[in-house]
């Protein structure tokens, strides 16, 4: 399977800094996955800490939305909470991230729903 986009949403009532016990690690398995981990230990200690600054807050955080083969997208959407795998094109390498970090928020008991290509479709319809 191939797609363009990975959206893990989150259900119930879900709250952003319930992320915050796993988002250092998922930032990390999506960084190491995609080949994008930062040469400098700074870098990637600054991405991690504006991020977890949101998430003691209860705010939406940056992800990792760098220049890269793959982006780590935390949309601004009222109606529900997600987060998103980007590629320009459509690759196995997306479901691939998208599946991995999906089982590590599992096994931190974050529930949450996986859909493909949902961009693709939202801008049909605009």
């Amino acid at each position: 399977m191939k797609a363009e986009s990975g959206h893990i949403v989150f259900k119930g009532k879900f709250k952003w800094k319930d992320l915050k016990g796993s988002f250092e690690e998922v930032l990390k398995a999506f960084l190491q996955e995609t080949d994008q981990v930062p040469d400098e230990e700074d870098m990637f200690q600054m991405f991690l800490r504006l991020n977890m600054m949101d998430l003691e807050k209860n705010r939406k955080p940056e992800g990792f939305n760098r220049r890269g083969r793959l982006r780590l997208v935390f949309p601004n959407s009222p109606d529900k909470k997600e987060m998103y795998i980007r590629s320009e094109t459509k690759t196995a390498e997306v479901v691939r991230v998208t599946e991995k970090l999906s089982r590590m928020l599992k096994k931190e008991g974050i529930a949450h729903t996986v859909e493909w290509d949902r961009l693709e479709h939202l801008q049909q319809q605009t």
